[in-house]
């Protein structure tokens, strides 16, 4: 397709009006490159798969994707045996996560029949064992400790030696608070420093960082810290050679696969644009058309794509039918018509939906070829009419029976009846060729050439009289007539010189008539045709209403259902809440061990009755219902707390999972799985009970984060009566910054708690004030 109708008829703004719906580079980057194609069969795929996703979104309505970015540059410098940064993982991470989602819904997906986009969904693959291995580097950009065991050593020793430094640095600031402009420890060059006074600078031996601009604090670094600050800054170079490292060891597990990724990602960006122009159908009302082998084009209330509230118009240029001309005065919307035929055309051929109604049909072109608009050409010192035939020369001589040819106003610029002549003599060429064209003209000599000549067909656009404005209406099979004298009259020119103007025009009142005669037909044909619309659309809402009747009540059954099983678990954490704080005044009263408390709360966990699933009959535990788990999914280790992805499963019944570089074989009661299931469950009734945790194995590590304030707390003392019924030494409590006052709650509970031996903020490396270390007697 020339490039020059693509200028010409703007298709890189009819591109853009699909960008909105795209969520991934790559499917941004396929649509730029996008253009028309004369390829049947590529043209019937698209089209096909356009349907399927018209079906997926009748059953998953909210049907979506990830954002992802494009990974052409990373798949380049992977096979130049390059190494990938800490961005281009996390790219390549977002990929295989996506990847893996729609692997997932595509084998939950039922009752659709898909004919192309089947083909894409198998041919995706997923990679469950890299997913693993990328789990070493969370979203954050952050690399996990658990990626290697020296990684793990390096950053321990990093942690103990700044516990160190803070202690002495506590036991300074109690001790020497006075010497001090403050009680604080600050930060200058990366080293810990306290802000003495100047005057007491020689009491504090240790290396001057840094001096106020007022010259009355001096920021010391004690001399007691600073090996300890060397052995910190040691090891943290060692930890980012240790990271760059495992970087290289990640780049070279992926590098065999990356040929693969690439082609999934492309799969991903290729499904984002199919949907993008179902949500373009959805949102403008546009039609996945019909492809047409004898070039029959057939445009049902087609509309101009770039023009707002558009006039609606039907277009029926038929396989015997070789000419359109369209007649009448200026600024009744001709070269519009014209074009929106050449965009209909171009959005087919690139394989996009058109602004029509279902039962439109295009035509494949080879070529599409158009002179339209003022294309005088001042450099070339060209007038307006040698800069049209310089155009229309240029396509007469590459034009054959497989193209499409627009032509605007049509030996203007000239000579009347020169112009006549020579658009006549242009367009009985085309016609013997059996050119396909439509082409506009203000000359009265071409509406005989279009009733005489078999294969040419006139047309007009319709004008009210009455208000003197175009409606913009095509009218097809309907000569223009000239309206000049009718409008004057209408304007108060005198009856007498318009009656001297009519007998001066030698104009033929008959022809008049009969084309007034086939105006009259023409707007009472569209008006039967407009009415049998109204039906079709009250039928269309008959039907939508009765499927909405129809899945309300499923609706109002699921919810009676979901109000039985709420019911009866309120009754369950009523029972529960009544047995904790039984337990708590036994605590209150009695002497009992801690870990005999928990174990007995244990025992009245396990008499909570079990509830029954009324859709399907089921048996619910009590406990939180794990679903089956498979390969992919990302799950936690319970033993170690640390997060992998299932590989395969074993005969013998257990999973090889990938957790950061390292394998392991584990027990289904050893992980929990991290992902839950999509399907959206039911809200329950708030109920006043004490929420337990269910895990199947110990943590040393409990996230309060996004917690209300009771919820968090009630977490937290069920999480510390799990570490200590597993005699655990040592746990973190990662409560953010935020407002403090869950961060306050923490400190308060655990200065309560005469099982804790000692607590304090993390390390700034893992959390800082965000979190706490507790330490247990």
């Amino acid at each position: 397709m020339n490039r020059k109708i693509l200028e010409t008829l703007e298709f890189g703004k009819i591109k853009a009006l699909f960008e909105p719906y795209l969520l991934t580079e790559q499917g941004r980057l396929e649509l730029g490159q996008l253009f028309p194609s004369n390829k049947q069969e590529r043209l019937e795929t698209a089209f096909l798969e356009m349907t399927d996703m018209q079906q997926i979104f009748v059953q998953r309505p909210h049907f979506s994707l990830a954002a992802t970015q494009d990974i052409t540059g990373l798949t380049k410098r992977l096979e130049l045996e390059g190494d990938l940064n800490i961005e281009e993982f996390l790219a390549l991470k977002r990929i295989l996560t996506v990847t893996q989602e729609l692997t997932d819904f595509y084998d939950k997906l039922e009752n659709v029949d898909l004919q192309r986009l089947n083909r894409l969904f198998e041919k995706l693959l997923a990679f469950p064992n890299l997913q693993g291995l990328l789990q070493a580097i969370n979203e954050g950009g952050f690399v996990e400790s658990f990626a290697s065991d020296n990684l793990a050593r390096i950053r321990r020793k990093i942690q103990e030696n700044e516990v160190q430094v803070r202690d002495i640095l506590q036991d300074i600031l109690k001790t020497k608070g006075d010497m001090l402009v403050d009680q604080v420890v600050a930060s200058r060059n990366g080293r810990n420093v306290l802000p003495v006074k100047n005057t007491f600078r020689n009491r504090i031996s240790g290396v001057v960082h840094d001096i106020s601009a007022s010259g009355n604090t001096v920021y010391i670094e004690p001399r007691a810290v600073v090996n300890l600050n060397e052995e910190i800054t040691n090891a943290q170079a060692d930890e980012r050679h240790e990271i760059l490292r495992i970087l290289q060891e990640l780049s070279d597990r992926i590098r065999p696969h990356i040929a693969e990724i690439a082609n999934n990602a492309w799969i991903i960006g290729h499904l984002d644009l199919v949907r993008a122009k179902v949500c373009f159908i959805q949102e403008r009302g546009a039609v996945v058309p019909m492809l047409s082998d004898s070039k029959d084009i057939r445009l049902l209330h087609v509309t101009h794509p770039l023009i707002e509230n558009a006039v609606a118009n039907d277009l029926y240029f038929a396989s015997d039918l070789t000419e359109i001309v369209i007649t009448g005065p200026n600024t009744g919307g001709k070269t519009i018509m014209l074009k929106t035929l050449g965009l209909a055309q171009l959005m087919a051929q690139s394989g996009l939906p058109i602004l029509a109604d279902n039962g439109s049909r295009v035509g494949i072109f080879d070529q599409i070829f158009a002179d339209i608009g003022d294309e005088q050409s001042i450099e070339q010192s060209l007038s307006t009419f040698s800069s049209h035939m310089t155009n229309i020369v240029a396509i007469l001589e590459q034009v054959d029976e497989n193209a499409l040819v627009l032509l605007d106003e049509l030996g203007a610029g000239t000579d009347p009846q020169e112009g006549a002549a020579l658009a006549m003599a242009i367009l009985e060429d085309l016609r013997l060729r059996q050119v396909k064209t439509m082409a506009t003209t203000h000359y009265p000599e071409l509406k005989a050439y279009g009733i005489e000549m078999a294969g040419v067909q006139n047309a007009s656009m319709e004008f009210d009289t009455t208000s003197l404005r175009p409606t913009y209406r095509f009218m097809q099979g309907v000569p223009g007539r000239s309206n000049a004298l009718e409008i004057a009259r209408r304007l108060g020119l005198s009856e007498l010189v318009v009656r001297h103007a009519q007998e001066q025009t030698n104009t033929d009142s008959d022809v008049n008539r009969i084309i007034e005669r086939l105006e009259e037909q023409t707007l009472e044909s569209r008006k039967r045709l407009d009415n049998i619309r109204e039906v079709e659309q009250e039928n269309l809402k008959f039907n939508r209403a009765l499927k909405k009747l129809y899945n309300e009540f499923n609706r109002e059954r699921e919810t009676e259902l979901n109000k039985a099983r709420l019911e009866a678990q309120e009754i369950v954490d009523l029972a529960l809440s009544e047995s904790e704080s039984i337990l708590k005044n036994l605590h209150d009263k009695s002497r009992l061990k801690p870990h005999e408390i928990i174990e007995a709360k244990a025992q009245l966990k396990k008499l909570a009755p079990e509830t029954v699933d009324l859709s399907n009959n089921k048996v619910l535990k009590q406990a939180k219902k794990n679903r089956t788990p498979k390969v992919g999914d990302d799950i936690l280790v319970t033993s170690y707390g640390q997060r992998g992805t299932l590989v395969k499963q074993l005969k013998d019944g257990r999973w090889e999972t990938q957790v950061g570089l390292i394998k392991m074989t584990l027990e289904e009661q050893e992980f929990n799985l991290l992902k839950a299931e999509k399907e959206q469950q039911p809200k329950r009734k708030q109920v006043n009970v004490v929420k337990r945790t269910t895990t199947s194995g110990p943590r040393a590590r409990l996230d309060l984060r996004g917690k209300r304030y009771e919820e968090a707390m009630q977490e937290l003392d069920a999480f510390i009566d799990q570490a200590l019924l597993n005699n655990m030494a040592q746990v973190d409590i990662i409560h953010g910054i935020g407002t403090g006052v869950i961060r306050e709650g923490v400190t308060k509970y655990l200065r309560r708690n005469k099982h804790v031996k000692s607590f304090g903020y993390a390390p700034q490396n893992a959390g800082g004030s965000g979190a706490t270390i507790v330490v247990f007697k």
